[in-house]
Formats: C-alpha cells, sequence, structure tokens
C-alpha cells in the first residue's frame, strides 16, 4: 500500500487547500483501556506553528482521554477525507484553558467553518502539535 507522506510544517499546497476548505473531520484519543476513541469534530490547521486546533467544552470525554495521559500529552490523530482526497494529521494533544488561546481557535474556526461559534463559558481548546502528515489533497 503506497504511502502519502507530508511535512506537517510545510505540506503541498493541495494537502493545505484541503484542509483550509470546509470539512468535518475525526479526532482520534485513547481510553484508559488503551482502545480508540473517534468522535466527529472540527479542526483547523496551522502549519506555520505545526498545530492542529479542536475547540470543545472541558468536560467532553475527549478532553479527560487527552488529560489522563500526563504532562507529556496524548497520542491523537485528526483525519478527514472526500472521495479520494484523505488527510490525516498526527501528534501530541494538549488541552489549553487560557482565554487568548481560545478565542484564537475560535476565530480559525469561524474562517474555516463559517459561522462563530457560540460563546461557551466551557470552551477549551485542544492543541496537536504535530509530528507526521500524511495524505492526498
Amino acid at each position: 500500500m503506497a504511502t502519502h507522506p507530508q511535512d506537517p510544517g510545510a505540506p503541498d499546497a493541495p494537502y493545505l487547500t484541503f484542509w483550509q476548505e470546509r470539512h468535518l473531520c475525526t479526532l482520534t484519543t485513547l481510553r484508559p483501556d488503551g482502545t480508540p476513541h473517534v468522535v466527529p469534530v472540527g479542526v483547523t490547521y496551522d502549519p506555520e506553528a505545526r498545530l492542529a486546533r479542536v475547540i470543545t467544552r472541558k468536560s467532553s470525554r475527549k478532553v479527560r482521554h487527552v488529560l489522563a495521559a500526563g504532562p507529556d500529552g496524548a497520542r491523537v490523530a485528526v483525519c478527514q477525507m472526500d472521495g479520494g482526497r484523505w488527510a490525516t494529521l498526527e501528534g501530541r494533544a494538549f488541552v489549553r484553558t487560557e482565554p487568548e488561546r481560545v478565542r484564537d481557535a475560535e476565530q480559525r474556526y469561524a474562517v474555516r467553518y463559517g459561522r462563530t461559534p457560540t460563546p461557551n463559558p466551557e470552551r477549551v481548546v485542544i492543541e496537536i502539535e504535530l509530528t507526521r502528515a500524511m495524505g492526498r489533497g
């Protein structure tokens, strides 16, 4: 099976364009027993910072999974697909609660998904420090 590696900090133009289009994604975290937990999410991709971001509630299961991994972060993957195009980003996830980071993530979400998220005092951002990217845009 062929692989399609990308540089998470400098992807090719079709791959980056694919991540700028409006697509529902999945986030895969690991439960305490090691089994995968896959949920639909909105994701933004910032290759310059080598980050992917997911906004969510601090009480969500995905946040609990990331926090349970400890200070070194949780190994996670985000993925999207559309026909023959697909893209996966992998890395270490951390839960960020700083208001400026949450605001930045909300603004990036609004640009990608064409709507401003409803205000939510429970909102946090899962930041994924990217270590690998693959796919075809």
